[in-house]
């Protein structure tokens, strides 16, 4: 996982679009806590681990990266593989 400016252990992840128009929704509620971002990647053209440290989904309209290690994800998929066996 990616160690961020704040020490702590975080996925950070970013989201880019070719078009304002390929943004279906964004709400930043005043006052609350929650964040929602909606739009359309468009069809799969791959999703790749870029230097094994980061999952990269393209679209044809746009980029969605998470820091997210793969050896992360295995151990995370071990992992509740072992939860569902117990």
């Amino acid at each position: 996982m990616a160690h961020t400016k704040n020490g702590k252990d975080e996925l950070v992840f970013t989201v880019e679009l070719k078009s304002r128009g390929n943004v279906k929704n964004v709400t930043l509620s005043n006052g609350g806590q929650g964040v929602l971002i909606e739009g359309t990647l468009g069809a799969l053209k791959r999703a790749e681990f870029v230097e094994d440290v980061v999952l990269e989904v393209t679209g044809d309209n746009g980029v969605l990266r998470v820091d997210l290690a793969r050896e992360h994800l295995a151990w995370q998929a071990r992992k509740a593989e072992e939860d569902e066996a117990n």
